[in-house]
């Protein structure tokens, strides 16, 4: 956490903007970590700026924001797996008890969180301009600004990104369609039934396992059913959950000892992204259900 005068009046207009800036970055980039390091970078260049020139702190720090944001998202393209630094960041778990979320206000947090797994879907300048503009209401002759392009230009970035984001929510199905196909995809990787997993996973399906090691990216049909296969003998039980309102698993050995979480993306009837967490010290910072 940066450290400010209270005293400060700078310091104080930027205490002011602070998760409203966080609440950007986190939008941009998936990542509390993450997003705690843009902010902390803003207020350094805040510091080393002369704040007479600033006509709009509010502007000039989400430009600011913006513009690292949109450099992380940029290197995380050119490097994928950095994509998946901080895998489900905050693990917010219900028991799938056949309820819709969006009508569970405990879940109305999670929900958002989903959102995060579509905009991955999207390129960075989309998602800059979807998040600024549909999320947080900045203008586009301000984002055309950040990216560099024309307010016309951002505005086609949005219109595109969010006809992608309305295409997948529209096409995910309802709960109950989704938790059908996650446990065909269950089913066949406990018979190790490999072309029954292929039926189920989308051809780019993305598989992200957080482990102690940091985290291994799969990507493709093929690679993700056969190691969908190797792990299934580990687990000896599981039950479904609700995972940042995806549908989703947890996993117990024989001895209760918690084994995984996981979370499914789905789309048009396949699953294009799974996101699994085994890092035991990971686990055990979550509240997760008993053994069924």
């Amino acid at each position: 956490m940066t450290e400010t005068s209270p005293t400060d009046p700078v310091a104080e207009a930027f205490e002011s903007q602070r998760d409203r800036l966080r609440a950007v970055a986190y939008r941009m980039l998936g990542s509390h970590a993450d997003a705690e390091d843009v902010v902390q970078e803003a207020w350094l260049r805040l510091s080393r700026q002369d704040t007479e020139t600033i006509d709009n702190l509010a502007g000039w720090l989400t430009t600011v924001v913006g513009r690292i944001s949109l450099d992380l998202l940029r290197s995380r393209q050119a490097r994928p797996e950095a994509s998946y630094d901080d895998t489900l960041p905050e693990l917010v778990m219900t028991l799938d008890d056949g309820l819709d979320p969006e009508d569970n206000a405990m879940l109305a947090d999670s929900v958002g969180l989903a959102l995060l797994v579509v905009l991955e879907s999207l390129g960075p300048s989309e998602r800059l301009a979807f998040v600024l503009h549909d999320l947080f209401a900045v203008p586009f002759d301000e984002i055309g600004t950040i990216l560099g392009k024309s307010t016309a230009a951002s505005k086609m970035l949005a219109s595109r990104a969010r006809k992608k984001v309305q295409a997948t929510r529209r096409t995910g199905g309802n709960e109950r369609e989704q938790r059908e196909v996650v446990e065909a995809f269950l089913a066949a990787s406990r018979h190790g039934d490999f072309e029954g997993l292929l039926r189920v996973l989308d051809p780019e399906v993305r598989l992200a396992v957080d482990t102690p090691a940091g985290v291994v990216v799969t990507i493709g049909a093929a690679e993700v059913a056969a190691g969908a296969r190797l792990a299934s003998t580990a687990a000896t039980r599981g039950r479904p959950v609700l995972v940042n309102g995806l549908p989703g698993m947890v996993s117990w050995n024989e001895e209760g000892r918690p084994l995984s979480v996981l979370a499914f993306t789905v789309v048009d009837g396949r699953i294009t992204q799974i996101s699994a967490v085994v890092d035991p010290a990971k686990l055990a910072l979550v509240d997760l259900p008993d053994p069924a």
